[in-house]
């Protein structure tokens, strides 16, 4: 890091004495009666090592650490597989409505009828999406969504007395969450490949769809951004061999508004609302995934659900919570969801209504241009038109000495966030590129020409371009130590 760039931490920042709060005196009694004292040894001797910093030192520091971050606010942040569409501002504003984010977790219900009343809402506009017959709002994220959904299955096998169908059937392409998913609900994943178009192979399904089948987990697009072209054919042989299917809704955003899940004949699925409807989740949160299912296995949905209940003397049907059934897998979070993610998701919703054909055919497009774009020093993996995303081959960075790592660094320099990189992991040297459906043309024009741009450099000078970023705070570091070794505390 150049001297002159450096932040210094607030620990160096710290002076003795110096302090940036004042608390009022206690004005509440002891919790703890007489006698009843922690023990010594629980007790602090000495007060924390924390910095000693004023208001307006933490305020600067965090200000000017702000300003070093690549968001989506600023730039364009072509993530693969991760949706990082803009987020509108008038959906952190209704979440923000203090009816909404002043509302108490555990307020009953008659007090909280417009919360109940939006969730309500949210759940049939999800219904009307996928085709699906109902949803719990309660997973926390995608994964949290995947487990759930592989944990109805379990359920809906082991209650019809089939126990034995333990076998959970992933394509090579998948994302790394569904086999962590299924291996978590206790069952044996089979990895099967995928075929010279990119898609599921279907021969190497058949081969396993037998007794012991309980699911099959498919992401369509998949995560080459390519279309499932032989889904209804997948979703019969599994079908026919007594398992479920099972769509990971990461990447709707291709086909929102379009194609519904429940008509390709997926059983179950989760959804990503923090990227189909909003609300960008980079770096972990926040999120929510919720898990929808088709008509006959909505008693195992987690609880409680709400439901329309008729009130003598009221004027229309009150919402309320009704308890988790026999069946249900029970619940699977504290409280309903993360609740902001959720107004966000239907402030978006509401928003777009019938435009969301639109929205995934905006996003396609997109998709397609900028690979035409980088097409002369960047061709697609699989020879065929994308979705929302694609892979790009980064081998042919070698003929100007890159790896698809030192193009990465170089996007930085000029302004963009990088690419998803060496993911699928079936595509060596893969960059997964996803303009999504909110960036102009002109912006989907910049990143192409910066790439373009660093590939013409690396002809000339290699060398240069693979000590990028050399304008960022850090520049190239030891990542391996950094993830085996890291510095977590100060050493003071």
């Amino acid at each position: 890091m150049p001297a002159s760039e450096a932040e210094p931490l607030l620990f160096e920042q710290s002076a003795p004495g110096r302090i940036g709060y004042h608390l009022p005196p206690v004005d509440v009694p002891q919790a703890l009666a007489p006698g009843d004292a922690l023990p010594a040894a629980w007790l602090r001797q000495r007060p924390p090592a924390l910095p000693e910093v004023s208001e307006l030192q933490v305020v600067r520091h965090f200000t000017r650490l702000s300003r070093r971050n690549i968001g989506i606010d600023t730039s364009p942040y072509p993530l693969g597989s991760c949706t990082m569409k803009y987020n509108p501002k008038i959906n952190d504003e209704a979440a923000g409505l203090p009816g909404f984010a002043g509302l108490h977790p555990y307020a009953p219900a008659e007090l909280a009828q417009g919360a109940l009343e939006l969730l309500w809402g949210l759940e049939q506009g999800l219904c009307a999406l996928t085709g699906m017959a109902g949803f719990s709002l309660q997973p926390a994220a995608g994964a949290h969504g995947e487990l759930a959904g592989m944990l109805i299955c379990a359920a809906y096998h082991r209650q019809r007395g089939d126990g034995a169908r333990r076998r959970v059937v992933v394509p090579d392409s998948a994302h790394g969450t569904n086999p962590a998913s299924a291996a978590m609900a206790g069952f044996d994943v089979v990895e099967i490949p995928s075929g010279p178009r990119g898609g599921l192979d279907l021969r190497a399904l058949r081969a396993v769809a037998d007794s012991r089948l309980g699911a099959l987990m498919l992401t369509n697009p998949n995560t080459l951004g390519l279309f499932e072209e032989d889904v209804l054919e997948a979703a019969a042989t599994v079908h026919a061999a007594g398992g479920l299917l099972y769509y990971d809704g990461a990447n709707l955003n291709a086909i929102v508004g379009r194609a519904r899940p429940a008509d390709m004949g997926f059983d179950i699925c989760h959804l990503n609302l923090h990227k189909t409807f909003s609300t960008p989740h980079g770096m972990g949160g926040p999120g929510a995934g919720p898990v929808g299912v088709r008509a006959d296995l909505l008693p195992l949905l987690p609880g409680p659900r709400l439901r329309r209940a008729d009130l003598p003397g009221e004027p229309r049907a009150r919402l309320e919570w009704e308890a988790a059934g026999p069946r249900s897998i029970g619940r699977i979070r504290a409280l309903h969801g993360n609740f902001g993610v959720l107004v966000r998701a239907y402030a978006y919703l509401l928003a777009y209504g019938g435009g969301l054909r639109e929205v995934s055919g905006d996003a396609v497009l997109a998709a397609n241009y900028l690979l035409e774009l980088l097409r002369p020093v960047l061709p697609p993996k699989v020879e065929r038109r994308c979705m929302h995303e694609f892979v790009a081959d980064g081998r042919a960075l070698a003929s100007v000495g890159l790896r698809g790592l030192d193009l990465c660094k170089a996007l930085l320099d000029r302004g963009f966030h990088a690419p998803t990189m060496y993911f699928p992991l079936i595509v060596e040297e893969a960059l997964m590129f996803e303009p999504t459906e909110t960036e102009p043309r002109e912006a989907v024009e910049a990143l192409a020409a910066a790439v373009l741009e660093i590939v013409a450099q690396a002809g000339r000078e290699p060398e240069r371009v693979r000590q990028a970023p050399t304008t960022t705070p850090v520049g190239r570091v030891d990542e391996a130590t950094a993830a085996r070794r890291p510095v977590l505390r100060w050493p003071g």
